[in-house]
């Protein structure tokens, strides 16, 4: 009953620093590149792709069961789809935020092993849950992190540099900043969804397969083009 209240109040915290984020004054950090990392290599055109975005908290399990069906998407559409994936690493879950700094400091290392290291810690995400840690010292959980998920990924040679970048100020620093860039478009929880710039209503839990299909088979469809102004229009000759 007290995990439960403990998590309810969480939730509420949350929910009050995004709202914070959209009424307050104070400037969100504008970061040197835009948030998220894009998945198979298909950057977002405007206006020739159908954008995905995905907010997910690395240690949850909404996230984890969300993934395949996402990445079964992106592959059936190909170059029709962008897959852009932000961080959101959520208060309730202790070490979601040094999850999601490490994948950060991975990202500046070598762009290619952002998504292996995502998909380890889904895989590996139960080890690093409130309760199996709970009673474990913040460096011991960060060490097992770095050993058993991240040199895996990035190879005992490059242990050294991952280790200074993930102490570096910039990789706390760009950890907050997808936090609150999560905040300022209004999600609470993960995983949580965009398509072309509008969020699901059904975010925060997993979407199978065929939910997904529904929804981008008659964008792709319509074969949205951008004008020079930016603005759409619709091909209304192959409409037809």
């Amino acid at each position: 009953m007290m995990e439960a209240s403990r998590g309810v109040s969480l939730l509420l915290l949350v929910i009050i620093g995004c709202s914070l984020c959209l009424v307050c004054r104070a400037q969100i950090p504008i970061p040197a590149r835009t948030d998220g990392f894009v998945y198979g290599g298909k950057p977002p055109t405007w206006g020739e792709t159908v954008v995905i975005e995905a907010f997910n908290d690395p240690v949850c399990p909404d996230s984890r069961d969300a993934w395949p069906e996402l990445k079964k998407v992106v592959e059936h559409y190909g170059s029709k789809v962008s897959l852009i994936v932000h961080l959101f690493p959520l208060p309730y879950h202790h070490y979601a935020f040094i999850a999601s700094r490490s994948i950060h400091t991975v990202n500046k290392m070598n762009s290619s092993f952002v998504f292996p290291l995502l998909e380890k810690f889904f895989k590996c995400q139960e080890d690093y849950y409130n309760q199996p840690t709970y009673k474990k010292p913040t460096a011991v959980v960060v060490d097992e992190i770095t050993k058993n998920l991240v040199v895996p990924v990035i190879g005992k040679t490059s242990l050294p540099a991952y280790k200074a970048g993930f102490n570096d100020s910039w990789s706390d620093q760009a950890t907050r900043i997808s936090f609150k860039y999560g905040c300022a478009r209004g999600v609470t929880g993960t995983p949580y969804f965009f398509v072309n710039g509008i969020p699901l209503n059904v975010s925060g839990s997993p979407l199978e397969y065929k939910y997904w299909t529904d929804i981008i088979d008659p964008l792709v469809t319509q074969k949205l083009r951008a004008t020079p102004s930016g603005s759409f229009k619709n091909v209304l000759a192959e409409m037809a």
